[in-house]
């Protein structure tokens, strides 16, 4: 070996021996950096002609494990995903009160029971009257404002998940430039760790907001795309966007780099992305409609006892709420029999029209029945009422007054209609009323029924996967055949090829209402994006009929009321029931009868069908234990997450620990690589001395 050779060998070895140490010093030094992950030099072997000729450092790498990485982004985002839905699932819990108090929201139900039942012992009592009224007023408005809050907090998600897509726009621009710098390190042998912590450090805090696939790049940086495979940086930064809309569920797109189409919607399936959206899409909707179910059937069995009793004396007018239909389609159906009397302000009957709707007659003051039809049925209930009354449909609504002083009441009987009595199915004598909408989703259609809309309107209905992500847009026209039906509509809704039919399908239970229901494995949910229907002039649409979509059904809860008759003075609670046994002349009504009043008591015992509403499935059960049931699922939901929040922390701290381990700087390990370092400078600076006294004694020897 020539002295040349040797020298040029010991200065190689020096060189790289003054790297490692700036690799150790540099990895000591940020022994305590968050994010910082040790480095080593890439150290080969020079040869030259077969012969060593000393060492190479070829550059700097990052002591990194790809697995752990992945687990451990993974973990973060399952992590963030759940914080944050235990976070808001939490907060939801605490608007209904406490369980324990006596304000909590699911206990109100109960008060109202106990209130009438005090009130039944008394019915004279103006105090008990004021406190019975008051108890139900009490219970409508804590559910408006529980409602009011989930729709805040639904606000402050949407407000959430936008400021989310922000940042993750900053960061995948971020991540992307970065890229360049780390190819130029590398293409000229540089040293690139710092560009790549930087990185590193940034693809940890996009894995917290969603969850992505990240793969290294041949010349260096890294390519991020979407669970399906979608670019979002690597070769130029995408662009997410957060499309959201009132009625249907919200969901994340992007838009890539020169993209000759539009934005593409994407999966998200972890990550606080996805929590914000599982909230917004289906759980705090899911919390408003189950507590608008509670709602509306409450108001269901009360005013079932308030239009099976009336007041003393009886008011001149029933005035009955929108039912949405016409009134020939709300008459068929009818079975059994009802009686409408009218009498004086001392409770003695004038005129009584007892009404059959199995045979289809009406008969007057116990004479022979006259023939009605469903088409007929309000001219023959005016002739029936003669001077004494009339009645009246307007609205999708029916009213019956009296003439004068006196008042109207009635009696239930045996009538029946989607579970109803007459009076109670148009609402005639409603204790609580609906300010807004449908007050009920039951609307006693059948499939042989009429539809009632208009042919050709059209509506639009979309179907999502579970994190909102669109699987298609379905625009259904309503049928123009002769005489459409509801099966037809059915039928239409469910068409393979122009409605939903390969998706899911609807169906119309034995109360009237319309729901639908997702085929596996997607299982979609269904929104509504438009809709146009009509049913009638003026009259309702088929969402807002059959309460289809998010919008309807999250706002129900918000939209009842005490008549406001009623509330202004309570003397007009139905609180009697009308006696059609006593003898002619005899008052059918009397001061200081309490049937009714006990009859409101019960209504919270009374065995109630319960639709599917959020997560709850379609039940029988009386209203105090749905509301037992409600409270307890939305208690279990929020420790539920909380169980998942913490697990999922868990198994982020055992990745992160694990990554640290193999990523971190270990600082015993660093001290003897210090002096082996030291050790092979020495020891290369002493070789370069011995080679330097080397060529001066073969200098002296020639000079």
């Amino acid at each position: 070996m020539s002295l040349t050779i040797a020298l040029q060998t010991a200065s190689s070895g020096l060189q790289a021996a003054q790297a490692g140490l700036r690799a150790v010093s540099d990895n000591i030094s940020n022994v305590n950096t968050p994010g910082y992950v040790r480095k080593t030099i890439v150290q080969q072997q020079l040869v030259v002609g077969g012969q060593g000729a000393g060492v190479s450092v070829t550059g700097v790498q990052r002591v990194t494990d790809q697995y752990l990485q992945t687990a451990s982004m993974s973990a973060g985002s399952d992590a963030s995903r759940y914080n944050v839905y235990s976070q808001f699932l939490d907060n939801a819990q605490s608007l209904f009160g406490d369980p324990s108090g006596s304000d909590y929201f699911f206990n109100l139900p109960d008060q109202i029971s106990a209130s009438f039942a005090s009130l039944a012992n008394d019915p004279s009592s103006s105090l008990l009257r004021t406190q019975a009224v008051n108890t139900v007023s009490n219970f409508l408005s804590e559910a408006d404002r529980v409602n009011g809050q989930i729709t805040a907090l639904g606000q402050s998600v949407d407000s959430q998940i936008g400021g989310d897509v922000t940042q993750v726009n900053s960061l995948l621009s971020q991540i992307d430039s970065l890229n360049t710098d780390i190819t130029r390190a590398k293409v000229t042998g540089g040293d690139s760790s710092g560009s790549e912590n930087i990185q590193g450090q940034l693809l940890d805090q996009l894995s917290t907001l969603m969850n992505v696939k990240v793969t290294a790049r041949d010349q260096g940086g890294v390519t991020v795309r979407s669970p399906e495979g979608i670019l979002l940086a690597g070769d130029g930064a995408s662009t997410l966007s957060y499309n959201k809309d009132a009625n249907t569920p919200g969901y994340i797109s992007v838009t890539t780099p020169g993209a000759s189409s539009g934005a593409q919607a994407i999966t998200v399936s972890s990550g606080e992305i996805r929590g914000l959206l599982d909230l917004r899409n289906d759980k705090l909707p899911g919390i408003a409609d189950e507590v608008g179910e509670l709602v509306s059937r409450t108001a269901q069995q009360l005013n079932a006892a308030h239009n099976a009793s009336t007041a003393y004396p009886p008011p001149t007018t029933l005035n009955g709420r929108n039912t949405g239909l016409d009134l020939p389609t709300a008459v068929g159906g009818f079975s059994g029999q009802t009686t409408v009397a009218i009498t004086n302000s001392s409770g003695v009957v004038q005129q009584q029209v007892a009404i059959d709707f199995t045979a289809g007659t009406m008969s007057v003051n116990g004479g022979a029945g006259v023939a009605f039809t469903p088409a007929t049925f309000l001219s023959t209930l005016n002739s029936s009422l003669g001077a004494q009354g009339t009645a009246t449909f307007s609205g999708g609504a029916l009213s019956i007054s009296a003439t004068g002083t006196n008042g109207v009441a009635i009696d239930e009987g045996t009538s029946q209609k989607a579970g109803e009595g007459f009076s109670q199915f148009f609402g005639l004598n409603d204790l609580i009323q609906s300010n807004g909408g449908m007050s009920t989703y039951d609307t006693g259609l059948t499939s042989a029924d009429a539809n009632g809309f208009t042919p050709g309107d059209t509506i639009t209905l979309r179907l999502s996967t579970a994190d909102g992500k669109p699987i298609r847009d379905v625009t259904v026209a309503v049928p123009g055949a002769a005489n459409p039906t509801m099966g037809d509509l059915v039928n239409a809704l469910n068409n393979n090829s122009t409605g939903v039919g390969l998706y899911g399908s609807f169906t119309l239970d034995a109360q009237g209402g319309l729901s639908f229901t997702g085929n596996p494995p997607q299982n979609a949910s269904l929104s509504v994006v438009q809709d146009t229907t009509q049913r009638g002039v003026g009259g309702p649409s088929m969402s807002q009929l059959f309460g289809l979509g998010l919008g309807p059904r999250s706002l129900r809860a918000s939209s009842y009321s005490v008549n406001s008759t009623v509330a202004a003075d309570s003397t007009k609670l139905a609180l009697g029931k009308l006696d059609l046994s006593v003898a002619a002349g005899q008052s059918a009504i009397t001061p200081g009868d309490g049937q009714g009043a006990l009859a409101l008591s019960q209504a919270g015992q009374t065995s109630t069908l319960f639709k599917a509403a959020g997560a709850l499935g379609s039940v029988s059960m009386t209203l105090g234990s749905y509301a037992a049931q409600l409270g307890g699922a939305i208690g279990r939901d929020a420790a539920t997450a909380a169980g998942q929040k913490t697990s999922a922390t868990a198994v982020q701290s055992e990745a992160d620990t694990r990554r640290q381990s193999v990523e971190g700087v270990n600082i015993d390990e660093e001290l003897v690589n210090l002096t082996t370092y030291q050790q092979a400078f020495s020891a290369n600076a002493r070789m370069i001395q011995a080679t330097k006294d080397m060529f001066d004694v073969l200098t002296n020897l020639i000079n």
